[in-house]
């Protein structure tokens, strides 16, 4: 089945059979949203599958995440600011409540977004925007997914402690 890799996002990642990953990080796995109404939204999966919190990792692999998370929210922060004048800003997330696996979301916001929900927590968007295929990751999101990707890249080479 095409899709066999959303069952099992974390093992499919770690076997290289994961579509929407961006790059592998020290902890886990950038990965492009399966959905895109929010251009470049973005999730860091964590690298060990039976890991649910970020309390499951020892504090060593804890800072790794978050600095992991960190690195891929600056990255999609940078690639949309690039590719939408209209970007404000990215939010982060560890939720945890659908998806048993440690996984932080990554989600930029725009000043084009609808004015009751654009300072509203995004998981007040109507259903319909998660399932409607119009947003539904696809090849119009290479573009962008090539950028985010350059910038992790990037961020990499200048190492922890650049500015």
């Amino acid at each position: 089945m095409k899709n066999d890799w959303r069952t099992d996002r974390i093992g499919s990642a770690l076997r290289g059979e994961n579509p929407s990953v961006l790059r592998r990080l020290e902890a886990g796995f950038a990965v492009i949203g399966d959905v895109q109404f929010l251009p470049g939204y973005s999730v860091l999966l964590t690298d060990e599958p039976a890991v649910q919190r970020l309390s499951d990792l020892p504090r060593a692999r804890r800072s790794a995440f978050l600095a992991d998370m960190e690195r891929l929210a600056e990255a999609v922060e940078r690639a949309c600011r690039r590719s939408d004048p209209s970007f404000r800003r990215v939010n982060l997330e560890i939720l945890g409540n659908t998806d048993g696996f440690l996984h932080a979301h990554i989600w930029p916001r725009y000043a084009w977004e609808p004015a009751e929900l654009v300072g509203m927590p995004v998981w007040l968007y109507p259903l319909e925007r998660w399932s409607d295929e119009r947003f539904a990751l696809g090849p119009h999101h290479d573009a962008l997914r090539e950028e985010i990707g350059a910038e992790l890249d990037r961020l990499a080479q200048l190492g922890p402690d650049a500015d």
